[in-house]
């Protein structure tokens, strides 16, 4: 908790702004003194979001703990997905308890049209992968971010390339 309120003090970034991942193996290994410190969190305004969700042993005992803004759900859920009608329903499965909860539902590891439409189609509100981009330097996401506001548009041409 300190590491972080003397990071959001020293950068002037808002706590709003700060998305902070947790996994269930974290909530694990001392869930109490975890959820105090995501409470304390939340209420500097910090948003939690449950990554991997779906690989631990009781993920939704979590989800009624404490009030996450966002699940992601594992790419190994997502690999594949048009062709793999289980996955399809764990993943509708997952946008529906989200959307009932309240919460973003983030997929990860999207990486084919396909697995971003049938993703489309169940209602998910995001995606991550290397179908929008793999990871670039920092430099580069400057730059990116830069011509997004119409700073540099030649610096757009070469990072969409």
């Amino acid at each position: 908790l300190t590491l972080v309120t003397d990071t959001l003090k020293q950068s002037g970034l808002p706590a709003r702004r700060l998305e902070l991942e947790i996994t269930e193996p974290l909530l694990l290994e001392k869930s109490s003194e975890v959820l105090a410190t995501l409470h304390a969190l939340r209420a500097l305004g910090v948003r939690i979001s449950m990554d991997d969700f779906g690989t631990g042993y009781s993920s939704l005992s979590y989800l009624r703990s404490f009030p996450f803004d966002k699940i992601k759900i594992d790419q190994s859920f997502v690999r594949d997905l048009a062709a793999n009608p289980d996955a399809q329903a764990i993943v509708r499965s997952i946008v529906s308890l989200g959307k009932g909860l309240g919460v973003t539902i983030t997929a990860e590891g999207v990486e084919t049209e396909a697995e971003l439409s049938c993703l489309r189609h169940e209602g998910c509100h995001e995606g991550q992968g290397f179908l929008f981009s793999r990871a670039r330097p920092q430099s580069e996401i400057v730059s990116l971010l830069k011509a997004q506001r119409g700073e540099d548009h030649a610096a757009v041409a070469a990072l969409v390339a």
